[in-house]
């Protein structure tokens, strides 16, 4: 019984580190500290490659390129690249109508899907920049967000700089309010994080910068490709940086079902990263390894440990009070969406119920996603997430 006690309450340490102690000691440590400000002379400033991978984006492509072209980035040092990943809606015709009076864009299709990684994959290959910026066909960019993300790179060490995601589209049903929180605490998390050690855990995929010479192909079946990207960087030896300057904006999810697919399909991803870079929790450094066990990989074995947690309080609590009390409560918790789920029916919102909703959700989606990279993962084709939606 003793060793049950001992592994329970070493499981529950393990999630109270991951989401409350670790954040809680990075803003402790990061104090005031702040990344020293850098910027390039405009003759100095390098050649960038902003590379979009698109499947049917006929409503934002528009927008996106003139969001690119129309910043402050001197344009003769700045092309646009996108691939059109076997779009079936407008999308070609409006890139085609761009290229005509933007000499910039350089528009690739591809007749069969290649998935997002694989269409970037291309891209660089074409590529004549020194920096690569890529980003998503739906994230629009603020008039200086290139100049942001590029000014980092004047320091060698720095190979990846990431920019920060703004929500918009937030209502006041369903699930974008939690996830704008969640995204909020995830941009302080990794600005901590690049503070401290220059060793960010991942960068909003939506758009960040790299040094191309250190690009490394994301491999055919892998989903996950920012932090595929991200950990070779660190892996090379150069830092990881987030640059809340840098800023960009997005329509949050709104609809549940959507949102637990995209994150069912992320977390497999995340299964696959953790396999390939384990290897860096022990041979990162301290601040790689501190970082990639404590925010990532933790993370990701949250759900096992609350099945661990959960079965031993319900052995233990046939004998004692506190381990049922202990049980019955982590039963609540996991049944909270299906209790949010009457009462919004019933006309009754709860704030607070539909966070703890979500964030059983995301772990549901963490288990979903493990069983299908335990399956095998045979292609990264993607179905882009409606945005904004009822």
């Amino acid at each position: 019984m003793i060793a049950l006690q001992l592994i329970f309450w070493i499981c529950l340490f393990l999630v109270f580190h991951s989401y409350f102690l670790f954040p809680f000691l990075l803003k402790l440590l990061a104090g005031n500290l702040s990344i020293k400000a850098l910027s390039f002379t405009v003759e100095e400033l390098p050649m960038v490659s902003v590379l979009i991978a698109a499947h049917n984006e006929e409503r934002v492509i528009g927008e996106k390129i003139e969001s690119v072209l129309g910043g402050s980035y001197p344009h003769d040092k700045l092309e646009v690249l996108v691939g059109s990943d076997a779009s079936t809606d407008q999308t070609n015709a409006i890139l085609g109508q761009l290229k005509e009076t933007k000499s910039s864009i350089h528009i690739f299709l591809f007749a069969e899907r290649k998935g997002k990684p694989g269409i970037i994959n291309q891209l660089v290959k074409e590529a004549k920049g020194e920096i690569l910026v890529i980003s998503d066909a739906n994230v629009i960019l603020e008039p200086d967000t290139l100049v942001e993300l590029i000014r980092y790179f004047k320091e060698d060490r720095i190979g990846l700089v990431d920019s920060r995601l703004i929500n918009t589209g937030i209502k006041k049903d369903g699930i974008s309010k939690p996830e704008r929180f969640y995204t909020g605490r995830e941009v302080s998390i990794k600005h901590h994080e690049s503070v401290i050690w220059e060793a960010m855990m991942g960068p909003f995929g939506g758009c960040y910068a790299l040094r191309k010479s250190l690009y490394k192909p994301v491999p055919d079946h892998f989903l996950v490709d920012d932090f595929f990207i991200n950990m070779s960087v660190l892996e090379q030896g150069s830092t990881c940086i987030s640059n809340l300057l840098a800023t960009v904006s997005e329509d949050v999810s709104n609809n549940p079902r959507e949102e637990f697919q995209r994150k069912k399909r992320i977390s497999a991803g995340n299964y696959q990263n953790l396999l390939r870079f384990r290897s860096m929790i022990f041979k990162g450094g301290f601040g790689v390894g501190f970082c990639f066990f404590s925010h990532k990989a933790l993370r990701w074995i949250v759900p096992f440990l609350v099945i661990i947690t959960l079965t031993i309080s319900t052995v233990l609590g046939l004998n004692s009070d506190l381990y049922l009390l202990l049980a019955l409560f982590q039963l609540l918790v996991l049944l909270s969406p299906v209790i949010s789920y009457i009462l919004r029916k019933i006309g009754i919102q709860s704030i607070p119920l539909r966070f703890i909703s979500h964030f059983v959700l995301m772990n549901m989606a963490l288990l979903a996603g493990f069983f299908r990279f335990s399956g095998g993962i045979r292609n990264n084709v993607w179905q882009p997430t409606n945005r904004n939606q009822d």
